[in-house]
């Protein structure tokens, strides 16, 4: 039942961001349905797989901490540094980089449009000297 599968997905995610002991829940359901009889065996692996993966990225589920501490928990934030600090500056028409060249290009971006790390970067050049940085 399309309509049954997506209420459950939806509710789970709404619990995993809220509800701190959602994923112990998650984890319990998936190892009670993996007891179930009349499973078939494609899907009870496919179950134990999502239920080691929950298990196994716990550390990185952690979304009701994550977002009262003002953390981004999708991959937009991600994805949108990905565009504006590589893609404008890499894949503009007629450039061809290196490896090292581009390292050393999305290296200085990131300093430059990150708020305050130009300034980092400079104070710690004044208290090491250039040596740090090779």
């Amino acid at each position: 039942d399309t309509q049954r599968r997506e209420d459950w997905q939806h509710d789970h995610c709404h619990h995993l961001k809220h509800d701190p002991n959602a994923l112990d829940q998650l984890i319990a359901e998936a190892t009670r349905l993996t007891d179930r009889r009349g499973l078939s065996q494609t899907l009870r692996g496919e179950v134990r797989a999502a239920r080691t993966y929950f298990d196994n990225h716990r550390h990185q589920m952690d979304y009701p901490r994550f977002v009262a501490e003002g953390l981004p928990i999708g991959s937009g934030v991600i994805e949108a540094a990905c565009k504006t600090l590589v893609k404008q500056r890499l894949c503009a028409s007629g450039m061809r980089w290196k490896t090292k060249g581009a390292g050393i290009v999305l290296s200085l971006r990131a300093l430059t449009q990150t708020v305050g790390r130009w300034a980092q970067f400079w104070q710690k050049i004044d208290q090491f000297g250039a040596a740090c940085c090779c």
